[in-house]
């Protein structure tokens, strides 16, 4: 057996020697390693030239079937993952040319920064910018996704649900083969391939108030898409508290609702607009009524966008103001509201 491992070695140095690629060397080794396996079956149990190369050809396809799987995992496995790293440090670590961006951000966003309204500025705003999404359903898929693709810098995801099937009629965030995960954990996943450039923070547990304050502070805009009022009112009292604005969206069947709650600017907070709770069965839930698939894109996407317009400072956003949609009906209006001057949250 040694005797071929030195002919094996005598060969690869021949090939190095002549500057043989690679593919040349292992076929001579391969030509070799058929020729003793050739030995051993033919050859008599005992034979001098058999017991050279080893004397058994089964210690040969053990041989062989170990280099079977290192093969198969340098080729399937390891390159793929070198090539995935290589691609993200490369990303992560192309030189910027001039400010905050590298040459491959400054692609991806360029459809924003030729924006009279965004521009560089905005664009480097979005990326200074930190957002926290209440909620990883409906209204938080799509909000995320466009935040994400937007280049938001850090966005943080707080939900304590899993992904049910169920959700994948209208949560366009989720795979079928992620059922059963965290929702913050397939988000996570999800977002990290969509934009490398970001930072993405899960939080896999309820938004309570024990802990709002300290996660809100945080962040510079909190998005509020959950389905519970009681998180509602959670989000809106920290909100206020550590003067933050409270992007806020609502769906019904085949209506939403989007606004931007931020008493500090003068606009009401959720509590001016709904001091109550809605008696049982006035608000029944998705679950209950059900919703329309594309509506929490609609508002959701919408959600997003008054996002990037609070962090630029692009346009006007809705405080003081919340758009109706009705999908049905295709109808979309806009009504003033106003702070109270006795709301409990707010006034005073």
């Amino acid at each position: 057996m040694m005797m071929v491992l030195a002919m094996a070695a005598a060969l690869w140095g021949i090939g190095a020697v002549m500057k043989a690629p690679h593919t040349a060397r292992w076929t001579m080794i391969g030509l070799l390693f058929v020729a003793v396996l050739a030995l051993q079956v033919a050859l008599p149990a005992g034979h001098p030239l058999r017991e050279a190369t080893g004397g058994d050809a089964r210690l040969w396809l053990l041989l062989a079937g170990f280099g079977g799987l290192i093969w198969a995992y340098r080729e399937f496995v390891w390159k793929r993952l070198k090539a995935r790293a290589a691609v993200v440090t490369a990303a992560r670590d192309d030189p910027a040319p001039a400010g905050p961006f590298t040459e491959t951000e400054l692609g991806r966003y360029a459809r924003h920064i030729v924006l009279r309204e965004i521009g560089g500025p905005g664009q480097a705003a979005l990326k200074r910018a930190k957002v926290l999404v209440v909620g990883a359903g409906g209204l938080g898929c799509p909000a995320l996704l466009y935040l994400a693709a937007a280049g938001v810098g850090r966005i943080g995801v707080i939900d304590d649900d899993k992904v049910s099937g169920a959700n994948l009629q209208r949560q366009v965030l989720f795979r079928d083969a992620q059922i059963g995960l965290p929702k913050v954990q397939a988000a996570a996943e999800a977002l990290a391939a969509l934009n490398p450039f970001i930072e993405v923070r899960p939080y896999e547990r309820r938004l309570e108030a024990g802990i709002a304050e300290d996660l809100i502070a945080e962040y510079d805009i909190v998005l509020e898409g959950s389905d519970s009022f009681a998180t509602r009112r959670v989000v809106n009292a920290a909100c206020v508290a550590l003067g933050k604005p409270m992007v806020s969206g609502a769906l019904s069947q085949w209506e939403g609702q989007l606004t931007v709650f931020d008493p500090s600017s003068d606009a009401p907070c959720y509590a001016c607009l709904f001091p109550e709770d809605p008696a049982a069965g006035l608000a029944p839930t998705c679950a209950e009524a059900g919703v329309l698939g594309p509506l929490p894109g609609m508002v959701g996407a919408g959600m997003a966008a008054e996002t990037v317009k609070l962090i630029t400072g692009a346009g006007e956003p809705l405080r003081g103001r919340m758009m109706i949609q009705d999908a049905l009906y295709a109808e979309a209006r806009v009504i003033g509201v106003k702070r109270r001057p006795d709301c409990p949250i707010c006034g005073g």
